[in-house]
């Protein structure tokens, strides 16, 4: 089969080719090319961000139990050090579930832990040391989105100036090269079409497809000379905070070629699609201007994008970051890293969200993952080494609650500091029953 046969793949397709998996838990907004699963997660795979002076001082993935009734049940039961500091960032599972791809935004480095084995207690896998020189000169691997057979990694940067002109880079699913897809830009548009007055600024950050549409669609961020910047510095900074991306790019899935180009002012981080076999819309928030997005299929096959809700007061600049739509396609999470908050939002109509909760998590908050029922939210803290907050304010955890539809509870804290660990970033769920027979 031709690889860009698989992006007409149906989900159904992609699970018989994943094999013979019972079910278990997973958070949601994954790759719909893995199995659509439920039921209880037994472990949350933590990527964290090693401290200069704490522990071993290194990058390492953290393994904690979620085991019911486990004597270990909310605590650290594995801990792999990968060596270095990386600036530790995003992550992803294979489409077979077996790997854990994940990244350093820094050093550019590509670490893929094998997850199936014992999951328990990862191991690492390989090291992809030669990111840059494969892609052609894309920097900070991002974003690590499963295709069958291969993974699609997201850039933040690139090797000339270290700006937001970035790319998409594939791999195959034992870590060798493919291709090089790079943004469209104003000077270089590759055939999309830009809209409402967007303009193709070549930036990216995250990526998420819709395979009965045939469509990827990605955001926007900054480069490497601005997020391994001081975040205080940079605020200060008049041109830094003119570097930052304005517009989100939808592709074609089969093709790997942009489509269009919208107007999305701000730096839009996650992009997240619902599941519902007639929901043919994305949300996504931006950082900068504190806006809730809707990117959609209009009556007439076109697909658009509007601001549809305001993320606390925008004039406070709260930093939207991570966003979770729940399995039935009716609430979305959206966590804010300033002022430490969790926000519920009904989009049962999405064209019109309301909020209808919230939460300070602490001093400062960046990821969200929810169970497949909706009934456990798990929340990580640390959005960049140098952007986290500094002194008493710079707090580093994993946190996990129970939500019975009105209030969230919480039902343990790990204190990553206090562990020697290190900043907590992204999680990942995972159970040994994925890999029994």
């Amino acid at each position: 089969m031709n690889r860009r046969e698989f992006g007409g793949l149906t989900a159904a397709t992609a699970l018989a080719m994943a094999g013979p998996f019972r079910a278990f838990a997973d958070e949601t907004c994954q790759s719909p090319y893995m199995p659509k699963i439920t039921g209880q997660e037994e472990f949350v795979y933590v990527w964290t961000l090693g401290v200069e002076g704490m522990g071993d001082e290194q990058d390492k993935m953290v393994t904690v139990d979620l085991r019911p009734g486990s004597p270990t049940r909310g605590e650290v039961i594995h801990s792999l050090s990968v060596g270095g500091r990386n600036e530790a960032h995003h992550g992803g599972f294979s489409a077979d579930r077996r790997y854990f791809w994940t990244g350093g935004l820094d050093t550019n480095r590509i670490f893929i832990f094998d997850i199936h084995s014992d999951p328990a207690a990862p191991k690492l896998h390989k090291v992809i040391e030669t990111f840059v020189t494969d892609s052609g000169g894309v920097v900070g691997p991002h974003t690590f989105f499963a295709l069958p057979g291969s993974m699609m990694i997201t850039g933040l940067s690139n090797q000339d100036d270290h700006g937001g002109r970035t790319a998409l880079v594939e791999y195959n699913d034992d870590g060798d090269y493919v291709a090089t897809y790079w943004m469209p830009t104003a000077d270089d548009m590759q055939g999309a079409v830009a809209v409402d007055g967007a303009v193709a600024d070549g930036y990216g950050y995250d990526i998420r497809a819709l395979i009965r549409k045939n469509i990827m669609l990605t955001s926007s961020f900054t480069g490497w000379s601005n997020y391994m910047m001081d975040f205080g510095q940079m605020l200060q900074d008049a041109e830094a905070m003119k570097r930052f991306g304005n517009s989100m790019v939808l592709w074609d899935l089969h093709t790997r070629q942009p489509r269009k180009v919208f107007n999305v002012p701000g730096a839009p981080l996650e992009v997240r699609f619902p599941w519902g076999p007639n929901a043919n819309y994305a949300f996504s928030t931006t950082a900068l201007t504190s806006q809730l997005w809707l990117i959609y299929e209009d009556d007439h096959g076109e697909w658009q994008a509007k601001s549809v809700a305001d993320i606390g007061n925008p004039e406070d600049i709260p930093l939207p970051v991570d966003i979770s739509i729940a399995a039935d396609d009716q609430t979305l999470w959206v966590n804010s890293f300033m002022d430490g908050k969790t926000r519920l939002f009904d989009i049962s109509d999405p064209h019109h969200p309301s909020q209808i909760y919230e939460k300070t998590i602490d001093r400062q908050v960046n990821m969200v993952s929810q169970s497949w029922d909706g009934k456990r939210v798990y929340f990580s803290s640390s959005l960049l080494a140098n952007w986290d907050k500094k002194g008493d304010d710079d707090v580093q955890y994993l946190r996990a609650y129970n939500w019975d539809g009105k209030e969230l509870v919480e039902d343990f804290n790990i204190d990553f500091y206090a562990a020697g660990l290190g900043r907590a970033h992204i999680m990942r769920f995972g159970s040994s029953a994925l890999y029994s027979a």
